[in-house]
């Protein structure tokens, strides 16, 4: 498990996770938490409060999106409040080169570019929720609230 926390991605989260509050932790799991039902299961929480971290193209912008686990995005909200007739889930490639993570691990911090972030308000149903940490395996947990302040995300209805 140690080497997985040492890699590059899981540290780049860390480090952001870190920066805005010392006392969160990376957890490493055993079993995989590549779907939010997996790190429901591996956490024993309810899997709404899982953070999806789901990045979307529109034009030549990215958004990520901050979904609960639970929630499917709203390409029609997400179009609405973006204000664009195309968007669409990012490529996996994409994916990569904007955040930095491959999917199954994107954490909500620590991007090598700046991405503008939507937080589903369907979030707010739980005190604390979990998100990825750089890896399929890493996760932190966090006061919904905090979620709020550490990835400056904009509270949006975006699901369906």
């Amino acid at each position: 498990m140690n080497q997985i926390l040492n890699k590059e991605p899981v540290k780049r989260a860390e480090k952001a996770v870190k920066k805005f509050d010392p006392n969160l932790s990376i957890v490493c799991l055993e079993q995989t938490a590549r779907t939010a039902q997996d790190a429901a299961t591996a956490l024993g929480c309810n899997v709404g409060a899982i953070v999806k971290s789901l990045l979307f193209s529109a034009s030549d912008n990215f958004v990520l999106c901050l979904i609960s686990g639970d929630k499917k995005c709203s390409l029609k909200k997400l179009k609405k409040i973006l204000n664009e007739k195309d968007v669409s889930m990012a490529n996996p490639v994409d994916v990569k080169k904007i955040t930095g993570f491959t999917i199954g691990g994107v954490s909500p911090v620590g991007h090598l570019n700046k991405i503008k972030i939507y937080v589903d308000n369907n979030l707010e149903r739980f005190k604390t929720v979990f998100a990825a940490a750089g890896h399929p395996n890493c996760v932190f947990k966090i006061e919904y609230k905090q979620l709020i302040k550490l990835t400056s995300g904009e509270i949006k209805e975006l699901t369906e």
